[in-house]
């Protein structure tokens, strides 16, 4: 006996204007440099046949995978996590880290967020600080120096307390985790016109700073935090915002009042205590 299965056409979802079942072609002016010492380059490609449900770093590996046929040099970009945790991502797509949209990371750019026929730019960070590794890659060790400087707490050996022992405001601890939520990208320093690195480290002191654990080294740490963001060779801050309005974890500019005030109450109120903890 032959069975025939009957396609009830009520539960069948429409294709609509967000969900196209066309692919899109696209043309990519791509940042290309051998290393930090030669001069790099734009150059064309075609990006053709890629799908809108595809995100932007997938649609780099398609690229590459055309590229590679080709025998022609892959195109070298960081990646790692692909889901917007890791901070490895790090393209300045049409004028913008991590592209047009907001609070996203470039792994979690669609590429429905374009249309068929664009152009779409390519670039590195660019920061002095940031030195190009090969086309789109970035030495960003900067920002690990700058953590080792300050970024830790001093902690007594033995049993660990329970956690309820330590009471904690809830607005603190909010605030707190807000700013530890800061996954080091870099999107800041691309943005910012002087390439400062304010907003990163802000956040770096804040989450140690705000709570119990943190105060200890509280002075010292931005002091010494600042001091090697300035070694690196990072830009000054002049509070135009460009870093908090292009920041992926939507980081706040109040990071950076706050390490300020540490900073400069380590100066004027703090010298001595200060220097005792870094000595």
């Amino acid at each position: 006996m032959t069975k025939i299965l009957l396609l009830d056409t009520r539960y069948l979802i429409p294709i609509s204007n967000n969900m196209s079942a066309t692919t899109m072609n696209l043309t990519l002016k791509v940042w290309r440099q051998k290393n930090a010492q030669t001069a790099g380059k734009f150059e064309t490609y075609k990006a053709d046949g890629i799908s809108p449900d595809m995100s932007f770093l997938e649609m780099l590996d398609v690229v590459n995978e055309s590229l590679i046929l080709k025998k022609e040099e892959p195109i070298h970009f960081d990646h790692d996590c692909r889901e917007g945790i890791c901070g490895m991502c790090s393209l300045y797509i049409n004028g913008h880290p991590h592209g047009p949209k907001r609070a996203i990371t470039t792994c979690q750019l669609h590429m429905r967020t374009f249309h068929d026929g664009q152009t779409i730019t390519i670039e590195p960070w660019r920061a002095a600080a940031f030195p190009v590794i090969k086309d789109l890659a970035v030495d960003r060790s900067a920002f690990d120096r700058i953590q080792q400087a300050g970024g830790y707490i001093s902690v007594n050996t033995g049993g660990v307390p329970d956690a309820n022992v330590i009471p904690i405001p809830k607005v603190i601890a909010d605030e707190a985790f807000n700013s530890a939520t800061c996954i080091g990208c870099g999107a800041c320093v691309a943005a910012c016109k002087n390439a400062s690195a304010m907003l990163f480290v802000s956040a770096k002191v804040s989450q140690l700073g705000m709570l119990p654990q943190g105060q200890p080294e509280r002075y010292s740490r931005a002091q010494s935090m600042v001091a090697q963001m300035d070694s690196e060779g990072f830009g000054n801050c002049t509070n135009t915002g460009a870093c908090e309005a292009e920041c992926p974890k939507e980081i706040t500019l109040t990071n950076i009042a706050r390490m300020n005030n540490d900073y400069f109450s380590a100066k004027f109120f703090h010298e001595e205590h200060a220097n005792e903890n870094n000595g």
